[in-house]
């Protein structure tokens, strides 16, 4: 469906909006046009074979911080054109491509595109038009992580940052911010990052398998590499199942949970992460499954048929030139363990333990399941390594991994 005109009235033949205006068939725009009276979508009548624009593929105008959220909408709705790159339709909206009118999704806008752009141009391409030589085009990044409408480049000696950025926003035409991240630091694991291309608003809201993460990219951590495991902790909980889950941040693993219909109560240390936990629970409508606390989850009395301990003692920051740990993260690497007796005191016999570890390789499997046995030994209870899981690299050498296990 699409909003009505933003003046909130239907606009007659004569009207003439800032952006565009219904145009007959003999016009012919740089760009793209608004579809006029006559024209239906593809899929309820045949477009004018005898007219080229008419054969112009669609495109569906949302504003800019609408994109992520509007392009899970119109996928789910199975229009979404991959083939076509995303362009900047004005200074506050994106034309997202589409192959027939959205019937669902919420737009500004059907256009067509009588020069669509397709996906083939790659971050080299840009990098070259801005005068990059190959030597400066091998030092960019090979990969990157798109956070709703923020894009995020692990720091590296680049030719020129501000370029590379602006390259990105060119390449992702649905974000507005780029940022160069240095890792994580501190207890609350703050980002330490500098924006370098865009409108620097590091706050979006990302999409992610139909679960809504609203955020800020410069306060709150946010890992894409952990997507696979935010998607495994939905589709292993029971509905109404009772979940503790020791860190939640910003609802991580705790907000797919409460979606499969679990009973969760998510702990956060962090006052900046907390408030966006309670935001993304109202955003995904769980308030009624989700109870979040503020504090120490060791102060908190819970009883849970699975508890998830996403804490680890090894610092997030990618390996960089001296590959050290900072006080803080020795300090968590001494304590993370010290919370398995309170996870310990909240699961129910026969209920679930997932351990998140930073572990060496080398150790991989036995060692993290050798040691959480020991540690649920000690404590007096037994425990089953059902798995050790690798969530991805951590850094050279070192994975990150989930040991899942049953607690008698």
């Amino acid at each position: 469906m699409t909003d009505d005109p933003e003046d909130g009235r239907a606009l007659d033949a004569d009207d003439e909006p800032a952006d565009s205006r219904a145009l007959d068939a003999d016009d012919e725009p740089a760009d793209s046009r608004a579809l006029d009276a006559d024209d239906e979508p593809a899929d309820s009548r045949a477009l004018d074979a005898a007219s080229d624009d008419r054969d112009a593929p669609l495109a569906a105008v949302v504003v800019k911080p609408r994109a992520e959220v509007a392009t899970a909408g119109l996928r789910a709705e199975g229009i979404y054109d991959d083939d076509r790159a995303v362009r900047a339709f004005d200074a506050d909206t994106v034309a997202l491509p589409v192959t027939s009118a959205p019937q669902e999704t919420q737009v500004r806008r059907v256009v067509r595109q009588p020069d669509p752009e397709y996906r083939s141009r790659d971050l080299a391409d840009y990098l070259r038009e801005r005068g990059w030589s190959e030597d400066a085009i091998a030092t960019a990044p090979g990969s990157w992580a798109v956070v709703g409408s923020v894009v995020l480049v692990d720091d590296g000696d680049y030719h020129d940052d501000a370029e590379l950025g602006d390259a990105l926003l060119e390449l992702h035409g649905d974000a507005d911010t780029v940022c160069v991240r240095s890792g994580v630091s501190g207890v609350h694991r703050t980002p330490d990052l500098r924006v370098v291309a865009g409108s620097g608003d590091t706050e979006t809201v990302h999409v992610e398998h139909g679960t809504r993460y609203a955020l800020d990219c410069a306060k709150v951590m946010f890992s894409p590499g952990n997507q696979a495991e935010r998607v495994h902790m939905g589709d292993v909980v029971a509905e109404g199942e009772r979940v503790l889950d020791m860190f939640a941040g910003i609802g991580y693993f705790a907000l797919p949970m409460a979606r499969a219909g679990a009973d969760v109560t998510a702990v956060e240390l962090n006052p900046e992460a907390y408030r966006y936990l309670v935001e993304n629970a109202q955003l995904n409508d769980v308030t009624d499954r989700l109870h979040a606390v503020l504090g120490d989850c060791r102060d908190v009395d819970a009883t849970a048929d699975r508890v998830v301990m996403g804490y680890y003692g090894v610092s997030e920051a990618d390996a960089g030139e001296s590959n050290e740990e900072d006080e803080d993260d020795v300090n968590r690497a001494l304590e993370a363990f010290e919370y398995l007796d309170a996870a310990l005191d909240a699961v129910e016999p026969g209920g679930v333990l997932h351990v998140h570890a930073a572990v060496h390789e080398s150790e991989l499997p036995e060692g993290p399941a050798d040691r959480l046995r020991d540690a649920v030994s000690e404590y007096g209870r037994d425990a089953t390594v059902d798995a050790v899981r690798t969530v991805k690299s951590h850094s050279a050498g070192v994975a990150h991994v989930v040991v899942d296990a049953t607690v008698d």
